[in-house]
């Protein structure tokens, strides 16, 4: 499978999703500031792999900073959190794991260690943030799998596959460890206006993979449940607040309006670091607006008259009530989601 995310000798390796399918094209950000502008200009996307490519960000500051004094080297790292944490709003994982990595750089001072000594300690926990979301995804995919039928057609929007985790998926994942299991999966992808994750992304990986796919314009999911067919619907996440709540991408909202009016189960896929029990209910959860350009443009071409006012925001919020359940690597969350969740989390 193609590497998302990836360090290297040169920097933060990143594949360029701006630009397929139409190339396969590969980014190197050989700074914390130059990882927080890739995240921000959606070089990468998807909640798991920004996580991921903030710890290789902040990993990648420490190990220029090992020269300066200790007290310039906090600072620098203080100073790569704060850029990086910015770039996202809404997806909690790169919190998470920012949060990780500076529990990880309390540890190491708390014993006495060099910058240096720091500096290797957070590239390696950078990696094990890495390898362990993958992990996570073949445990989703295995877990979500019981939820799929032998032969089954499942509807998904935007992209949460391989592309936006370190590797194989949590919607996508499902998909995958279905068919891993024997299955047959036939999926329906939604194109996702305005950014066209679905059409670009998710259309392209599960193609590479030979999965069969059908492309659908966002406003045909209606009629589509409505004729019948579809099993199940299947999405990712980038925050999921305590009470179930689930921020996804922008349009995630009347897909799982539709799924209820047609009694089509619409289930959420997402490891617990998505999971953020300090978030209440969704109207806490705070949604990035995006440049309206995303809108007016396509691929550099205008396609709205000039000075028409743009209301763009990435994401929306689906209310637990619609969210038959929640998908993680340590197994399938159910309501009441404020109990269900929180026992997850806790798992060991």
């Amino acid at each position: 499978m193609f590497r998302t995310v990836a360090r290297c000798e040169g920097g933060v390796r990143l594949l360029d999703q701006r630009k397929l399918p139409r190339a396969t094209d590969y980014v190197t950000c050989a700074t914390a500031e130059e990882v927080a502008r890739a995240i921000r200009d959606m070089v990468v996307r998807g909640a798991p792999a920004i996580g991921v490519t903030a710890a290789f960000g902040l990993a990648l500051a420490a190990t220029g900073a090992v020269a300066l004094p200790l007290s310039e080297f906090d600072a620098r790292l203080r100073e790569a959190a704060a850029r990086l944490a910015a770039a996202r709003p809404t997806a909690v994982n790169l919190f998470w794991a920012l949060q990780r990595m500076d529990a990880a750089v309390r540890r190491e001072r708390a014993r006495g260690a060099s910058n240096a000594e720091i500096a290797a300690g957070l590239e390696r926990e950078a990696q094990a943030i890495h390898d362990e979301d993958l992990e996570a995804c073949r445990a989703i995919g295995r877990h979500g799998a019981t939820l799929v039928p032998a032969s089954a057609t499942v509807m998904t929007h935007c992209n949460a596959g391989g592309l936006a985790t370190a590797g194989y998926g949590t919607a996508l994942g499902v998909i995958r460890g279905a068919i891993d299991a024997g299955k047959t999966v036939r999926v329906l992808a939604g194109e996702t206006r305005p950014f066209l994750q679905g059409a670009r992304l998710t259309a392209w990986e599960l193609m590479e993979d030979g999965i069969e796919t059908v492309l659908i314009a966002d406003g045909m999911a209606g009629s589509v449940l409505r004729a019948g067919g579809i099993d199940l619907v299947v999405v990712g996440a980038d925050r999921i607040a305590a009470n179930g709540d689930v921020a996804n991408k922008i349009g995630t909202y009347p897909l799982a309006v539709l799924a209820r009016e047609h009694a089509v189960p619409f289930y959420v896929a997402a490891p617990t670091s998505t999971i953020d029990l300090d978030c209440p209910d969704g109207e806490s959860i705070p949604i990035e607006q995006r440049d309206p350009r995303e809108l007016t443009e396509l691929f550099g071409s205008p396609i709205a008259p000039e000075g028409v006012g743009v209301l763009n925001p990435a994401f929306d919020v689906t209310p637990a009530r619609l969210v038959a359940a929640i998908v993680t690597e340590r197994g399938i969350a159910r309501p009441p989601y404020a109990s269900s969740l929180r026992a997850l989390r806790g798992a060991a």
